[in-house]
This record gives C-alpha cells, structure tokens and sequence, in this order.
C-alpha cells in the first residue's frame, strides 16, 4: 500500500470572539476572527480499493465513526457515489480539545485531500457545503489564513493577510466543555445589534486588524464563564501579560491560551520563562493546510 497524499493540517486560534445570542436551532450566532497558526497535525493517505480504515497516533482519539475524519471521508463517499476507499494516518501534534480546531481542520483536510485523491472534481463551494454538514468550524479550515465570520461561524469574510506574527501557546491540562460554555446561565450575549450583518464592535476589531493594532484586537466573551470554573486560566492569562507578551488571549472556549509576541526570539525567550507549562511557539501562517506529497 503506498503513499499516495500527506498534507499538514494548521490549527487556528480566534482572536476576536463574541456570542450575539441563541439561535432557533440550539446553536449560537457569533462574531469572531479567525487566524491559522503553524501548530499542525499530519494525514497521510493511502488508496484502498473500498472501506475507510483510521489510524490515531493517539489512543485518546477513536478511529471510528465518532472521529470527524472519519466522518468527513464516508460524508465524500455518500454524497458522491465514490465507491473507492482510503487508508488515513492521522498524527497529532494539536492538543485534543483545546479550542485550536484541530478535529475540524482534520476533517477539512480530508475533504481536499480525498477529492483529490479520488479524483472528485468538487468545487470550493461544493467542498463548503459539505464542511458545514461536519461542523461550524469546518467550512474556515478549508481556507485558513485572516477571516472575519459570522453567523455560527460558517459565514466567511477574508480580510487582509496578517504579516508574520509570533506567538506562544499555552495547553493547560484541563478540560473544557463547549457545550456546558454555550450553555451556562452566565454567559452575557453582547448587547449591540448588528447592522448590515456586523455589530459595531465587530466593525472596530476589523478596522483595528486593518490597521495592524493587533493588540486591541483580542477579546473572547467565553472568558467570564471559563475562568469562573477554572480560575488558574486567568492567572495563566496574567502570566503571559506579566512575561511580556503584548496581549494574550483564549482560544475558542479554552483552555489553550496564547499571547502575541513582539518577535520570534521574544516568543522563545517567554517560552523559557513559561517552561512549567505546556508551550508551543507558532507563527501567523495564510492557509489552513499544506500539502507535504
């Protein structure tokens, strides 16, 4: 069975996130800007003639169809007849859970990948459509790079591409549930309406990501909820600030952490000075994935 694709899959981190309210169908309308960072896990894709076969370099991940890449693969298959099959290879260096959209990416990955590979002719927006059966986050990691969206996160709005920009990630070794996040009775919607489809503080973050002040630019309205259950996130959080990180943040609902840094060598020098935690130095990057093969 040889190799026949491998692709980097980049994790993401919002810089900007904020919920507007609940919608009809249980979900949550949101106001975020999403930016792919060079932490990334690998697929590798081997031909088979039928079947979908997983591998996890982790035994935390099931390789089953409760896996996202999994479900994206038999999602390509039903939704296009294609009775050929693939092998997939899955290592993870992004953190399980971690609000780095790691599962999501993952999925998106396969969905290029295999189209590829199967030689499916699907189109950006047949891809998308698809993305969005797997999971709000999902349509974004096709793309990757600077993006504003709204809605549940699945409508996408490019903006102008980050110059390279050097952070330091922090994975603490807890666990956060989004639902419970979403969910919980202290979680205050924003109280702004949104004009022409954007609240006015969207409209300033935007402008503010325009003009490079990347620093004003980072705000999460999950922290209130995630810190009152987790307390050492927020001293976490004033540890990056009191390092020397320009402005730190969480992504997602949590628990990873990440703070902007003035440069490379800055970002590795309060990477030392954080070393009794997990740390993991990454840079702004423009796409989702890479193909390796």
């Amino acid at each position: 069975m040889a190799t026949a694709l491998a692709y980097r899959s980049n994790a993401k981190i919002n810089l900007y996130l904020d919920v507007l309210g609940r919608r009809r169908d249980g979900y949550h309308n949101i106001e975020t800007i999403f930016q792919t960072v060079s932490l990334a896990d690998e697929l590798i894709f081997n031909e088979l003639r039928h079947g979908i076969t997983l591998e996890c370099s982790t035994l935390e991940l099931e390789s089953g169809p409760s896996n996202l890449v999994y479900r994206a693969a038999v999602l390509l298959q039903e939704r296009t007849g294609c009775t050929q099959g693939a092998h997939i290879q899955l290592n993870k260096r992004i953190p399980i859970a971690s609000g780095l959209a790691g599962g999501s990416g993952d999925a998106a990955t396969t969905l290029v990948a295999l189209n590829h590979m199967w030689d499916l002719g699907l189109g950006p927006a047949q891809l998308a459509a698809l993305a969005r059966e797997l999971g709000a986050d999902v349509p974004y990691c096709l793309v990757g790079g600077t993006v504003a969206a709204t809605r549940r996160g699945e409508e996408l709005q490019p903006l102008p591409p980050l110059s390279e920009t050097w952070l330091v990630l922090l994975h603490p070794a807890l666990t956060v549930s989004t639902s419970r996040v979403y969910n919980s009775p202290n979680l205050a919607f924003s109280a702004e309406r949104p004009f022409a489809g954007r609240t006015p503080a969207f409209r300033k973050a935007i402008r503010a990501m325009e003009r490079g002040d990347l620093c004003s630019v980072v705000f999460n309205r999950m922290d209130s909820v995630v810190f009152a259950d987790h307390p050492q996130l927020a001293e976490t959080k004033q540890r990056l600030l009191d390092a020397g990180c320009l402005a730190a943040g969480m992504s997602g609902t949590g628990p990873t952490l990440f703070g902007i840094c003035a440069s490379k060598a800055e970002a590795a020098r309060l990477a030392e000075v954080l070393a009794g935690d997990q740390t993991t130095v990454v840079a702004t990057v423009p796409n989702a994935m890479e193909r390796l093969q």
